[in-house]
């Protein structure tokens, strides 16, 4: 049977094409899915974990406060540590010629394998007068290599120190959200230092561990070392884990999202290869069955079904395996040169290799010995008859029912329960079941729906009635059909929904946490920005809206005293997205950290005691709206103490190089340094291009799902045409032409693919909500986002799909002749 089984490989191999196929891409499918979540941390770690990333452990402070001299000397000389840097960020004003713009200094470490960024040009500080300069800053400000800058800041003393140093080098603009936007200088410890304040410490140290040592035991000797918690030294991917997770509530919501696309890639791939796969041995049942008449056994008949099946599978899923690394690295290649997205990152896990590997040529053996089975469980010669197939009418029929129904009804009580209390681990198998579950009870009401549908058929004449008919003349067949098309329908609307409502969570967040994208800050004594600045910079490209803040009075709320602004409604509508950060007329908002509900406001000799709710991010005054309450008179003394800043909203189109400009722009404009205008726009836009990134590579997948539905219509179909050659040359005999059993076929498969396009597409919404909902829900307003022009074009493409899908077999049943069919068992 050995010799058969090669055999078959060998002269039939156009019959495993489409199974090679279907194996192949659904294999690519789950490791590119895999591939996704290793390059997504990857590309996390080369952002968010950029300073950090060359380091073995990093060690964060417990507390707020930085961590001492003394502690990064502990560390630097413990036993099993190679070498160790201090990072000290410090936030400064630099004088760049032409601009004064705020800048962050770091030091430079000492190993230079511990260094973050690149160097493009040029060498490291040496001398405290050096410092090494982003490429994007000097670009934008015309400095090389001997340019002059001077920095400044309030380092504790009477006057505020000042550095003045040559530019040595250039170097990579770091890709840190937080760093975004701000000319970013490396200069040596002892020029840090000289503009710090005493003592100031390091917010983090990096570690690279000496030859030999564990990071388990590393981390023991350095907690007892620091005497600190444990969890405040960990490895670059738990730090980049852990900052992920402050993001998102406390939670890596990120990780699990993925996961989940993952587990459903695999529940995707074992529906759609075990019924192509089930489609192909039904197609070999007679000829199974007249081996066994001759003798083979019902177990080597059997065997050689499994050895087909395990020498498709392996070559299928190292062919997938390829495939999706290909595609992969395309993508993220492509990724690349985009400069906002040069921070992908394309990792391939060894579970991407082995889980590719073995699921794929596991499926293709289950798949395969379920029909194999039951095509040896008969007599040989009642297998050479046609086999009843499970219906309603037969008792696997009717157990096919009722676990589909038991399947979808207990999955949808635990996918709602999952939904409403956010939990994904109950969720994402709930959702799972119930999918099967339909999939499983689909005989009910597909066939139902398509003879709905078919009347839609009836003006096209006989093709048309005929077609119509054929749709729900074998009610398995038709289920068979759709549900190819239905998965991959459900899977494509489901992530477009998800990605959409995702989409709006990221987007709620990210409003609470910067409600405001730029602020320029005026200073008392200083000019005061005139009506005409105000019109030049709401004039400029990019502006949408811009308002200037007037002094109202004080709130106080218990003990606290702070200057309260006031900002007309229309204007707070438009540039705050938060609704709560938005002042009412009878209502005052308060820095985020006051949780008191009254509090009064003191405005010239007028007293109003006023309700008070809390912020999402204002620190140090509080908002009233001016349609309420009138401005301070233009002389009065608190005039002198507090300048009225000015909100800008802008595009949120614009890429972050755009936004610098614009800042740059908006800083020439209002006559005021380009430090003054401050804002989160740009940690903001970084964070976004992230979260795009990581849904584009992600979307990009769900093509697979298309290609993998299409080769199951087709599989399917061909088999109705198998199965029907013999009507079909009947009806050729009666007089029906070429062209009209092409249409016949045609309709009905754009029938049935329409119905499938439809449910799946619906499905696909409800999974794609809930799926949202279970996971980001406990740290965002997750409201049902559905794409609904996506959706109308998946449904077209699906039909169309249906119909590409009907050409060969169509095809193939017009070539043959009524003779030919009619004398053909």
């Amino acid at each position: 049977m050995l010799q058969v089984s090669l055999s078959q490989l060998k002269s039939h191999s156009r019959r495993f094409i489409a199974i090679t196929l279907a194996v192949l891409l659904a294999v690519a499918f789950l490791s590119a899915t895999l591939m996704v979540n290793a390059s997504t941390k990857a590309s996390l770690k080369a952002s968010l974990g950029q300073s950090y990333a060359a380091a073995d452990l990093v060690i964060s402070p417990p507390t707020q406060t930085p961590l001492t001299t003394a502690e990064l000397a502990a560390v630097t000389s413990s036993p099993v540590v190679g070498a160790s840097y201090g990072q000290r960020p410090l936030f400064l004003q630099t004088n760049l010629g032409k601009a004064s713009v705020g800048a962050q200094l770091r030091d430079v470490p000492m190993d230079p394998a511990l260094e973050p960024v690149k160097l493009l040009s040029g060498a490291w500080p040496t001398k405290d007068a050096d410092v090494v300069v982003d490429r994007v800053t000097a670009e934008r400000n015309s400095l090389s290599l001997g340019s002059k800058v001077t920095m400044s800041a309030d380092a504790g003393g009477k006057e505020p120190a000042s550095l003045h140093a040559t530019v040595s080098g250039i170097m990579a603009a770091s890709f840190d959200p937080m760093s975004s936007g701000t000319a970013q200088f490396v200069g040596t410890t002892a020029a840090v230092e000289k503009l710090s304040y005493p003592d100031s410490g390091s917010t983090g140290i990096s570690v690279l561990l000496k030859p030999g040592v564990s990071v388990a035991d590393a981390k023991a000797v350095l907690a007892t070392t620091l005497d600190q918690p444990a969890d405040t030294i960990l490895t670059p991917d738990e730090q980049t884990t852990q900052q992920v997770s402050l993001l998102t509530g406390g939670q890596d919501q990120l990780t699990i999202v993925l996961l989940a696309f993952a587990a459903v890639a695999l529940l995707v791939a074992a529906l759609v290869v075990s019924n192509t796969f089930s489609v192909l041995v039904a197609q070999r049942t007679r000829e199974l069955a007249l081996l066994r008449c001759i003798g083979a056994s019902r177990a080597q008949v059997r065997n050689s079904v499994m050895v087909e099946a395990i020498a498709v599978g392996f070559i299928a899923s190292v062919l997938g395996v390829l495939v999706a690394t290909g595609t992969m690295a395309l993508v993220l290649t492509l990724l690349g040169q985009n400069p906002n997205f040069a921070f992908a990152t394309l990792a391939v896990p060894p579970s991407a290799i082995v889980a590719g590997l073995v699921v794929g040529t596991l499926l293709t053996v289950l798949a395969a010995l379920v029909p194999a089975r039951a095509a040896t469980a008969v007599a040989p010669l009642a297998a050479l008859r046609p086999v009843d197939d499970a219906s309603m009418h037969n008792a696997g029929g009717r157990v096919r029912l009722v676990v589909g129904v038991m399947l979808l009804l207990a999955g949808g009580v635990g996918l709602v329960y999952g939904g409403i209390s956010t939990n994904l681990l109950i969720a994402l198998p709930a959702g799972a079941a119930s999918f099967v579950g339909v999939i499983m009870a689909a005989t009910l009401f597909v066939p139902k729906l398509v003879a709905l549908a078919g009347t839609l058929a009836v003006p096209a004449g006989v093709p048309g009635k005929m077609a119509a008919a054929n749709a729900v003349r074998n009610p398995r067949r038709t289920t068979a059909t759709a549900s190819a098309l239905i998965i991959g329908v459900t899977l494509v609307t489901m992530m477009m929904t998800g990605a959409a409502t995702a989409r709006q969570a990221f987007d709620s967040q990210l409003d609470s946490r910067y409600p405001v994208d730029l602020s320029v800050q005026a200073y008392p004594g200083e000019p005061a920005i005139t009506a005409d600045q105000l019109s030049a910079a709401a004039a400029l490209p990019g502006v949408k809206q811009i308002a200037r803040l007037e002094l109202v009075g004080t709130v106080t709320a218990g003990d606290l005293q702070i200057p309260a602004y006031g900002i007309h409604d229309a204007d707070a509508a438009a540039l705050l997205a938060n609704s709560a950060n938005r002042p009412t007329r009878t209502s005052v908002v308060l820095p985020k950290d006051v949780k008191a509900t009254t509090a009064t406001l003191n405005s010239g000799t007028q007293t109003t005691n006023i309700a008070a709710t809390p912020s999402t991010t204002y620190e140090l005054m509080a908002v009233v709206s001016l349609d309420a309450f009138p401005p301070v008179a233009a002389d009065d003394p608190l005039q002198r103490k507090a300048a009225a800043p000015l909100w800008i909203s802008v595009d949120e189109s614009l890429e972050a190089n755009a936004l610098m400009d614009l800042r740059t722009s908006l800083a020439t404009a209002l006559g005021v340094n380009e430090y003054q205008v401050s804002g989160d726009v740009l940690e903001k836009a970084t964070f976004n291009q992230v979260i795009d990134m990581m849904l584009l590579v992600v979307t990009a997948l769900l093509a697979v799902a298309v290609f993998i539905a299409l080769i199951g219509v087709a599989n399917t179909l061909s088999l109705s045409v198998l199965e029907r050659t013999r009507e079909n040359s009947l009806l050729r005999a009666l007089g029906l032409t070429r062209g009209q059993l092409r249409g016949m076929l045609a309709l009905e498969a754009v029938l049935i693919a329409g119905v499938a396009a439809i449910i799946g597409s619906v499905l696909g919404a409800v999974y794609g909500w809930a799926g949202a909902q279970a996971a980001l829900g406990s740290f965002a307003d997750v409201t049902a986002v559905i794409p609904w022009d996506q959706i109308l074009a998946v449904v077209l493409v699906a039909v169309v799909a249906g119909l590409l899908a009907s050409v060969v077999p169509a095809r193939r049943a017009a070539k043959l002749s009524p003779v030919e069919g009619l004398a053909m068992d």
